[in-house]
């Protein structure tokens, strides 16, 4: 058994020195996922912008003549459907309908969750215990379930879809709200604006939810990943957005029939789709870790 000799000198090596390499590796961490998701992000988002101006066929234009063509064939670069048209038009136009559905659904989400989790937890009291109670109500639900009927009630318009979606997702920006608001309302400048007579909501819209809000907002990017995909399963289901719009999921669904003839018709879009999940979830990663408070700063 051996036993560490003890020289009696100081160590070359400080706790200041320490903090500062575990604040190098986090940085350098951080500004990793910052690039490589801004880069998987923009591989997707970029070309389905830019769909309408890209020299592609029509989305809908038909050739039964060149049916289920492979990939990288002659002016198809992903290739063509069980009808003809060229997949890579109609994943990149979808994806409009796809990207558009998940963006506005995460706004609605982040502002209903924004308002109801600061009012929750700066007011408490009857509003925090309703506001607890819609959380709890919610999150026990099976959200896809829950989903289908309402789409089944009101009709597969976008709108509805937006709405379903929204409503679904305000709680985890509402319960992380709620949290940060608990924190701020006890510091000493909402003390202080009390003292001075400042009405509570005011206090509420102007201090402390400009506090709380960026941190909120990372959760409602990372929600966008998840609007997506459940954009798509719904889409998938036949629950989605109908025709004329080519979202993914109902791509996906469309040539689920061929993928042991023509893989290229599933795993294509499945790729898009994966490729967009993963650097949103990576960008919303490396911008939290960069806002992270580093312990040992200022040692």
């Amino acid at each position: 058994m051996t036993t560490a000799v003890s020289t009696g000198r100081p160590s070359a090596v400080t706790a200041r020195d320490l903090a500062r390499a575990t604040a190098t590796r986090q940085r350098r961490g951080a500004r990793l996922k910052l690039w490589a998701g801004a880069i998987c992000t923009a591989l997707v988002v970029l070309p389905v912008t830019l769909a309408g101006v890209l020299p592609l066929p029509g989305a809908g234009a038909q050739d039964l003549s060149r049916r289920r063509l492979p990939p990288l064939s002659e002016g198809h670069l992903f290739g063509t459907d069980q009808l003809g048209r060229d997949l890579l038009s109609r994943v990149l136009h979808g994806g409009q309908v796809s990207l558009a559905v998940g963006v506005l659904a995460v706004l609605v989400s982040g502002l209903i969750g924004i308002a109801a989790g600061a009012a929750a937890g700066f007011f408490g009291g009857w509003i925090d215990a309703v506001v607890s109670r819609f959380l709890e109500a919610q999150l026990a639900l099976p959200l896809l379930m829950m989903l289908l009927l309402v789409v089944a009630l009101f009709g597969p318009s976008v709108t509805v879809i937006t709405c379903v979606i929204a409503l679904a997702q305000w709680p985890e920006v509402a319960r992380l709200t709620r949290s940060l608001v608990l924190v701020e309302r006890e510091k000493a400048y909402v003390a202080a604006a009390r003292v001075l007579g400042l009405p509570s909501w005011s206090v509420l819209a102007r201090h402390v939810i400009p506090n709380v809000v960026r941190p909120a907002s990372l959760v409602v990017l990372l929600l966008l990943a998840q609007a997506v995909l459940l954009e798509s399963a719904l889409s998938f289901l036949g629950a989605g957005p109908q025709r004329p719009f080519a979202t993914w999921g109902r791509i996906i669904s469309d040539g689920q029939d061929y993928i042991t003839t023509s893989w290229w018709l599933v795993t294509l879009p499945g790729l898009v789709i994966a490729l967009l999940v993963v650097g949103v979830n990576l960008l919303g990663d490396g911008l939290r870790d960069r806002t992270r408070p580093r312990s040992g700063k200022g040692a």
